[in-house]
Protein backbone atom coordinates (compact mmCIF):
# COMPACT_ATOMS: atom_id res chain seq x y z
CA UNK A 1 0.00 0.00 0.00
CA UNK A 2 2.97 2.64 -0.03
CA UNK A 3 4.15 3.01 -3.45
CA UNK A 4 7.55 4.58 -2.42
CA UNK A 5 9.73 6.59 0.03
CA UNK A 6 8.70 10.28 0.82
CA UNK A 7 10.84 12.97 2.42
CA UNK A 8 11.63 11.85 6.45
CA UNK A 9 10.26 8.62 5.46
CA UNK A 10 6.77 9.50 4.63
CA UNK A 11 4.69 7.23 1.94
CA UNK A 12 1.90 7.84 -0.17
CA UNK A 13 -0.77 5.83 1.14
CA UNK A 14 -3.10 4.27 -0.71
CA UNK A 15 -5.24 2.46 1.70
CA UNK A 16 -8.69 2.00 2.25
CA UNK A 17 -8.84 3.84 5.97
CA UNK A 18 -7.55 6.67 6.83
CA UNK A 19 -6.21 8.98 3.98
CA UNK A 20 -3.29 11.28 3.80
CA UNK A 21 -3.11 14.54 4.87
CA UNK A 22 -1.28 17.96 2.92
CA UNK A 23 2.22 17.64 4.70
CA UNK A 24 1.45 21.53 4.57
CA UNK A 25 -1.53 20.97 7.30
CA UNK A 26 0.42 18.23 8.98
CA UNK A 27 3.44 20.82 10.03
CA UNK A 28 0.74 23.46 10.87
CA UNK A 29 -0.94 20.72 13.64
CA UNK A 30 2.84 20.13 14.52
CA UNK A 31 3.51 23.71 15.27
CA UNK A 32 -0.36 24.13 16.97
CA UNK A 33 0.73 21.55 19.17
CA UNK A 34 3.22 23.42 21.07
CA UNK A 35 1.84 27.14 21.15
CA UNK A 36 -1.43 27.17 18.82
CA UNK A 37 -1.84 31.03 17.60
CA UNK A 38 0.76 32.38 20.04
CA UNK A 39 -2.05 31.28 22.70
CA UNK A 40 0.66 29.94 24.57
CA UNK A 41 -0.74 26.75 24.82
CA UNK A 42 -1.01 24.14 22.74
CA UNK A 43 -4.60 23.29 21.22
CA UNK A 44 -4.71 20.36 23.01
CA UNK A 45 -5.00 22.51 25.95
CA UNK A 46 -7.35 24.95 25.40
CA UNK A 47 -10.92 25.36 26.79
CA UNK A 48 -13.47 23.54 24.58
CA UNK A 49 -15.37 27.52 25.79
CA UNK A 50 -12.60 29.66 24.41
CA UNK A 51 -13.04 32.39 21.84
CA UNK A 52 -9.62 30.76 20.56
CA UNK A 53 -11.27 27.14 19.79
CA UNK A 54 -14.33 28.71 19.34
CA UNK A 55 -12.76 30.87 16.11
CA UNK A 56 -11.51 26.93 15.04
CA UNK A 57 -15.26 25.39 15.41
CA UNK A 58 -16.70 28.38 13.26
CA UNK A 59 -13.90 28.26 10.50
CA UNK A 60 -14.11 24.51 10.10
CA UNK A 61 -18.20 24.98 9.88
CA UNK A 62 -17.85 28.06 7.90
CA UNK A 63 -15.77 26.31 5.19
CA UNK A 64 -17.76 23.06 5.12
CA UNK A 65 -21.15 25.25 4.30
CA UNK A 66 -19.08 27.23 1.39
CA UNK A 67 -17.56 23.68 0.19
CA UNK A 68 -20.94 21.60 -0.11
CA UNK A 69 -23.46 25.05 -0.48
CA UNK A 70 -25.28 23.87 2.89
CA UNK A 71 -28.43 25.89 3.37
CA UNK A 72 -29.22 27.68 6.22
CA UNK A 73 -31.99 25.53 8.14
CA UNK A 74 -29.49 22.67 8.60
CA UNK A 75 -26.91 22.08 11.13
CA UNK A 76 -23.63 21.27 11.04
CA UNK A 77 -21.84 19.11 13.82
CA UNK A 78 -18.91 17.72 14.93
CA UNK A 79 -18.84 13.94 16.43
CA UNK A 80 -17.65 11.50 18.15
CA UNK A 81 -17.74 7.92 17.39
CA UNK A 82 -17.14 7.61 13.79
CA UNK A 83 -19.31 6.97 11.28
CA UNK A 84 -20.62 3.81 12.80
CA UNK A 85 -22.22 5.70 15.84
CA UNK A 86 -24.41 6.95 13.99
CA UNK A 87 -25.75 3.70 12.70
CA UNK A 88 -27.94 3.66 15.86
CA UNK A 89 -27.68 7.41 16.02
CA UNK A 90 -30.32 8.34 13.18
CA UNK A 91 -33.11 5.70 14.42
CA UNK A 92 -32.22 6.67 18.08
CA UNK A 93 -33.37 10.38 17.12
CA UNK A 94 -35.77 9.95 14.25
CA UNK A 95 -37.73 6.70 15.05
CA UNK A 96 -39.82 5.07 17.91
CA UNK A 97 -39.66 1.50 18.35
CA UNK A 98 -42.61 0.42 16.19
CA UNK A 99 -41.43 3.08 13.27
CA UNK A 100 -40.70 1.44 9.59
CA UNK A 101 -37.91 2.71 8.81
CA UNK A 102 -36.55 1.62 4.61
CA UNK A 103 -33.06 0.95 3.89
CA UNK A 104 -31.12 -0.19 0.86
CA UNK A 105 -28.92 -2.72 1.46
CA UNK A 106 -26.19 -2.38 -1.45
CA UNK A 107 -22.72 -3.33 0.54
CA UNK A 108 -21.71 -4.19 3.97
CA UNK A 109 -21.72 -0.93 5.48
CA UNK A 110 -25.27 -0.60 4.81
CA UNK A 111 -26.33 -3.88 5.75
CA UNK A 112 -24.25 -3.19 9.51
CA UNK A 113 -26.73 0.14 9.81
CA UNK A 114 -29.30 -2.22 8.66
CA UNK A 115 -28.58 -4.87 11.30
CA UNK A 116 -27.97 -1.96 14.21
CA UNK A 117 -31.35 -0.29 13.44
CA UNK A 118 -33.31 -3.94 14.31
CA UNK A 119 -32.84 -2.67 17.73
CA UNK A 120 -34.26 0.55 17.82
CA UNK A 121 -37.00 0.52 14.42
CA UNK A 122 -38.75 -1.56 12.34
CA UNK A 123 -35.67 -1.71 9.55
CA UNK A 124 -36.92 -2.60 5.99
CA UNK A 125 -34.71 -3.79 3.10
CA UNK A 126 -36.36 -1.60 -0.01
CA UNK A 127 -33.76 -3.16 -1.99
CA UNK A 128 -30.49 -5.87 -1.90
CA UNK A 129 -27.53 -6.00 -3.73
CA UNK A 130 -26.38 -9.24 -2.72
CA UNK A 131 -25.79 -11.79 -5.28
CA UNK A 132 -24.46 -15.17 -4.39
CA UNK A 133 -22.90 -14.19 -1.89
CA UNK A 134 -21.59 -10.42 -2.87
CA UNK A 135 -22.34 -7.41 -3.18
CA UNK A 136 -22.15 -6.45 -6.99
CA UNK A 137 -24.51 -3.91 -7.61
CA UNK A 138 -27.39 -1.20 -6.85
CA UNK A 139 -30.22 -2.60 -7.69
CA UNK A 140 -32.69 -0.41 -10.28
CA UNK A 141 -34.09 2.41 -8.49
CA UNK A 142 -37.21 1.99 -10.42
CA UNK A 143 -37.82 -1.65 -8.25
CA UNK A 144 -37.17 -0.06 -4.85
CA UNK A 145 -40.05 -0.75 -2.37
CA UNK A 146 -40.40 2.30 -0.23
CA UNK A 147 -43.23 2.07 2.32
CA UNK A 148 -45.51 4.86 2.87
CA UNK A 149 -45.02 5.61 6.18
CA UNK A 150 -41.33 5.06 6.33
CA UNK A 151 -39.65 7.82 8.82
CA UNK A 152 -36.77 7.48 6.61
CA UNK A 153 -34.65 5.77 3.88
CA UNK A 154 -31.20 5.39 4.17
CA UNK A 155 -28.16 4.73 1.96
CA UNK A 156 -24.74 4.25 1.91
CA UNK A 157 -22.95 6.47 -1.04
CA UNK A 158 -20.03 4.21 -1.47
CA UNK A 159 -19.72 0.67 -0.39
CA UNK A 160 -15.38 0.31 -0.02
CA UNK A 161 -15.86 -3.07 1.43
CA UNK A 162 -17.29 -4.00 -1.68
CA UNK A 163 -16.85 -1.30 -4.45
CA UNK A 164 -20.17 -0.26 -5.10
CA UNK A 165 -20.78 3.64 -5.48
CA UNK A 166 -23.99 5.16 -6.38
CA UNK A 167 -22.93 7.38 -9.31
CA UNK A 168 -26.42 9.24 -9.50
CA UNK A 169 -27.71 9.54 -5.77
CA UNK A 170 -30.99 7.97 -4.90
CA UNK A 171 -32.45 11.77 -4.44
CA UNK A 172 -35.90 11.35 -6.55
CA UNK A 173 -38.12 9.70 -4.30
CA UNK A 174 -40.70 12.72 -3.42
CA UNK A 175 -41.67 13.52 0.46
CA UNK A 176 -38.74 10.97 2.07
CA UNK A 177 -36.03 11.86 5.06
CA UNK A 178 -32.99 10.69 3.00
CA UNK A 179 -30.10 9.90 5.13
CA UNK A 180 -26.90 9.02 3.45
CA UNK A 181 -23.72 7.49 4.97
CA UNK A 182 -21.17 9.57 2.64
CA UNK A 183 -17.66 8.63 4.66
CA UNK A 184 -15.84 7.29 1.86
CA UNK A 185 -16.65 9.83 -0.93
CA UNK A 186 -17.82 12.69 1.77
CA UNK A 187 -16.11 16.27 -0.25
CA UNK A 188 -14.91 14.47 -3.40
CA UNK A 189 -17.63 15.28 -5.21
CA UNK A 190 -20.76 17.92 -5.35
CA UNK A 191 -23.97 16.98 -3.52
CA UNK A 192 -27.26 18.37 -3.34
CA UNK A 193 -27.63 19.06 0.45
CA UNK A 194 -30.94 19.99 0.39
CA UNK A 195 -32.48 16.81 -0.80
CA UNK A 196 -31.16 14.68 2.22
CA UNK A 197 -32.53 15.16 6.10
CA UNK A 198 -29.28 14.12 7.14
CA UNK A 199 -25.66 13.31 6.09
CA UNK A 200 -23.50 12.05 7.57
CA UNK A 201 -19.20 11.17 7.14
CA UNK A 202 -16.37 9.89 9.30
CA UNK A 203 -13.81 12.59 8.41
CA UNK A 204 -10.67 10.08 7.90
CA UNK A 205 -11.62 9.31 4.53
CA UNK A 206 -11.41 12.63 2.94
CA UNK A 207 -11.47 15.45 5.17
CA UNK A 208 -9.85 15.11 8.43
CA UNK A 209 -8.51 12.66 11.04
CA UNK A 210 -9.70 9.41 12.59
CA UNK A 211 -12.07 9.76 15.40
CA UNK A 212 -14.19 12.51 13.95
CA UNK A 213 -17.84 12.17 12.75
CA UNK A 214 -19.12 15.20 10.42
CA UNK A 215 -23.32 15.26 10.37
CA UNK A 216 -25.25 17.92 8.23
CA UNK A 217 -28.78 17.77 9.75
CA UNK A 218 -32.64 19.71 8.50
CA UNK A 219 -33.67 21.66 11.36
CA UNK A 220 -36.90 21.83 9.92
CA UNK A 221 -38.99 20.89 8.76
CA UNK A 222 -38.78 16.70 8.81
CA UNK A 223 -41.06 15.00 6.73
CA UNK A 224 -43.87 13.46 8.93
Amino acid sequence: RASRTMEEGRVFNFGAGPAPLPESVIRDAQKSLLNFRSSGRSIMELSHRSKVFEDVLETAEKDLRSLLSIPSNYKVLFMQGGGTGQFAAVPLNLAASSDVCDYAVTGSWSQKAFAEAKKYCQPRMVCNGQSNGKYTRIPDLSGWELHPEARYLYYCSNETVDGVQFQDLPTQFPNVNLIADMSSDFLSRPVDVAKHAIIYAGAQKNSGIAGLTIVIGKTSPFIS
